[in-house]
């Protein structure tokens, strides 16, 4: 399977309508398996991601939190609820949304990334790709693992699985694991180096009951508690922090979904599945980043401020999706098969935010935002011969919103109609190779930017003026062309996946801030006055030299361009207008090779190397994020049912960066007070430690 068994084994790709074979799905799909996750002892999606083409994560927290494809996606979202994520998460049948914090790996049976629009899967929901997490289904026989591991900077994790039937038609499986971790950040005024921990317990538990041949029904609860430190930012750009009142990331998930299939006819099948999700979330950090004791060692201008930024949020979602499938599993020329399917989205999140500050005031406010989705889709194949099939789907989609705020603020706009489609022809060269060619297109909503409308009557003149026609931004329209191969060669040893594409985004919603020093405001919207484009190529490779030893490869390669942004220039200090201009979070390139080496019939090893370019990390300004490259590596001992593999991640211990802020936060005059200076949210240093499973 990817990047870890032999390319013989068939890949099953689960997260479109149908299940396919890797190698015989339209479109460019990445799957990463356990194999993978253990290697790189992963407990985490964060950790793997760097092995799939064209996407990148971004910080913020204590874990990622933003994800962009092919250069689309959030990249720095807190106050503002009305920013919908361009890519799409989901555990098995469950919409995590923009919670990722809770992409944890434990009992994951594979991860799979599909790049490009999944519009008539999922929606404005995937609008420039989706990542699924799977897990592993219950088993029909018992079966039971117990897990541990340590790592450096007081780093361990324990974990449970037990799986097997309960009666004839009722099979169960749980899964329980708790993660912490001291974290790589030391607290110089504390004297602690722990307020960037890691506090994580996930649990998830399923239920399968098949009452007959023609009939199932699955219950799957899913918790996930995590109680982590939020103390990145330092003055000096390391790892050591000065801050007084460190903040935390904090998730509180409970989230239920039931499931039922039902066989009609031989070849007619019933879909239904209705999910609820009910999260807490509470994240908060020192805003000014330093204790009243800094200034006494340094001469600061001003003081200290004191300051700290909070939001507590409440979520809750209710989904249900009803689908029709009609057809036979494989085609044959001349036959033809559908789906039809209905969704409905019920979501709400109530937001208290607070900025208690010396200078500014205790500021405070709460917000309720409410949104309502329905759709119709369906998706239509037909076999024109045995090489070559056609494909056609649709989504329409009826989407509201309602906000509210204490400040008086409210919208309640005219609900909006999105529509979604793709057009795929595959052509089955022969038994070996598959080309493919898809036309798709995504819309995104629009809507209105509340945190600046909020904030307007408080914004100084010029300010006021400037987001005069930035206090809404419009629908986003992205469509994706895409030319792809998969083939396997030298009998099945050589397996190649490589697509190109070009996507083009018209009212290109772009995240942008502005300083009103005068009003003391940060000021964030979404500016949807310009277009975008991209285009690239991704490749995944995996070659079996011999019986011992196997390579690996992934490479991606993106061009981007913004036509025009206008942002305010902290430099300038005054409105600029940019042209031309990279996408954000979007590194030219990024690749990942290594090996795996079958040493004896019980230890082999692997080894990794992961880079990408440099990549601004905002339109604001012109700060970028450094490329890097990361070598990982990894022994695993396996005698029977035991397992033991010793891992390090980063192992050069190469400093690099997942996230950066630009503007002036250093208050000491010897070093140019509240001089501008890009600030960075580093990645993990080497990383290393040991995990042990005992399978029964």
């Amino acid at each position: 399977q990817n990047n870890a068994q032999s390319t013989v084994e068939e890949v099953i790709v689960t997260a479109e309508f149908r299940d396919s074979e890797l190698m015989k799905a339209v479109g460019s799909i990445s799957v990463i398996d356990e194999t993978v996750f253990q290697q790189r002892a992963a407990q985490h999606l964060e950790t793997v991601l760097s092995t799939a083409p064209n996407i990148d994560v971004g910080g913020g927290g204590s874990r990622v939190r933003f994800i962009q494809i092919r250069g689309v996606g959030d990249l720095e979202q807190f106050s503002d609820p009305k920013y919908y994520p361009s890519v799409g998460l989901m555990l098995d049948d469950l919409e995590l949304g923009d919670a990722a914090n809770a992409g944890m790996l434990f009992d994951i049976a594979q991860l799979e990334v599909l790049r490009g629009p999944q519009g008539t899967r999922l929606g404005a929901s995937a609008h420039a790709g989706m990542i699924q997490l799977r897990a592993n289904e219950p088993t029909d026989e018992f079966e039971g693992q117990v897990s541990a591991g340590l790592g450096n900077v007081d780093s361990y994790n324990a974990g449970l699985v037990l799986s097997g039937p309960l009666s004839k038609e009722l099979k169960a499986r749980l899964a329980v694991q708790t993660n912490q971790s001291d974290g790589h950040i030391e607290n110089a005024f504390l004297g602690r180096d722990d307020t960037n921990n890691l506090d994580e317990v996930t649990a998830r538990l399923k239920l399968q009951w098949t009452p007959s041949e023609n009939a199932q029904y699955d219950l799957s609860l899913f918790s996930f508690d995590s109680d982590n430190g939020a103390d990145t930012w330092s003055l000096d750009n390391d790892r050591v922090t000065h801050s007084d009142q460190p903040g935390s990331d904090e998730q509180e998930t409970l989230a239920v979904t039931l499931k039922g299939q039902w066989q009609l006819q031989e070849d007619q099948s019933l879909l239904a599945i209705v999910s609820h999700t009910d999260s807490d979330l509470s994240f908060s950090y020192d805003a000014d980043w330093i204790s009243d004791d800094f200034c006494v060692t340094y001469l600061c201008s001003f003081g200290n401020d004191t300051a700290r930024e909070l939001f507590e949020r409440d979520r809750e979602k209710t989904t249900a999706d009803l689908r029709w499938l009609s057809g036979p599993d494989a085609l044959t020329a001349g036959q033809a098969r559908y789906v039809l399917g209905a969704y409905f989205n019920d979501s709400s999140e109530t937001l208290n935010y607070s900025y208690p500050s010396v200078w500014y005031g205790d500021y405070a406010s709460e917000s309720d935002y409410e949104t309502r989705r329905q759709a119709l889709y369906g998706e239509y194949e037909y076999a024109a011969t045995n090489q070559l099939t056609l494909s056609v789907g649709v989504r329409s989609e009826r989407f509201e919103d309602d906000y509210l705020d204490s400040n008086g603020f409210e919208s309640n706009d005219d609900a909006s109609y999105l529509f979604s489609s793709e057009f795929s022809v595959k052509y089955q060269l022969d038994e070996q190779t598959l080309i493919y060619l898809t036309l798709a297109r995504s819309n995104k909503p629009g809507g209105v930017n509340v945190s600046a409308s909020a904030q307007q009557a408080y914004m100084s003149p010029d300010f006021q003026t400037f987001t005069e026609n930035k206090l809404k931004f419009g629908e986003e329209l992205l469509r994706n062309k895409e030319l792809g191969i998969k083939t396997r060669q030298f009998d099945q040893r050589l397996a190649i996946r490589a697509a190109v594409f070009h996507t083009s985004r018209e009212n290109a919603q772009l995240e942008n801030w502005m300083w009103d020093d005068a009003a003391g405001l940060w000021i964030g919207y979404l500016d949807s006055t310009s277009d975008a484009s991209s285009y690239g190529v991704e490749l995944e490779t995996s070659f079996e030299v011999n019986q011992t030893l196997q390579v690996f490869a992934s490479l991606g390669w993106l061009e981007t361009k913004v036509d025009s942004v206008e942002v305010f220039d902290l430099d300038l200090w005054a409105f600029d207008t940019k042209y031309d201009r990279d996408q954000a979070k979007a590194p030219n390139y990024q690749y990942s090779v290594g090996a795996n080496i079958m040493l004896t019939e019980q230890l082999s090893g692997t080894i990794s190397v992961d880079g990408r370019d440099d990549s601004y990390f905002g339109y604001y300004h012109d700060g970028e994020l450094e490329g890097y490259s990361l070598v990982n590596a990894s022994i695993n001992y396996q005698l029977d049912n035991i397992s033991i593999t010793v891992w390090g991640r980063n192992l050069a211990d190469e400093d690099y960066t997942v996230h950066g802020l630009y503007f002036g936060a250093d208050p000491r005059d010897n070093f140019g007070a509240w001089a501008n200076t890009t600030y960075l949210q580093y990645g993990e240093p080497r990383t290393y430690g040991v995990n042990a499973s005992y399978s029964f």
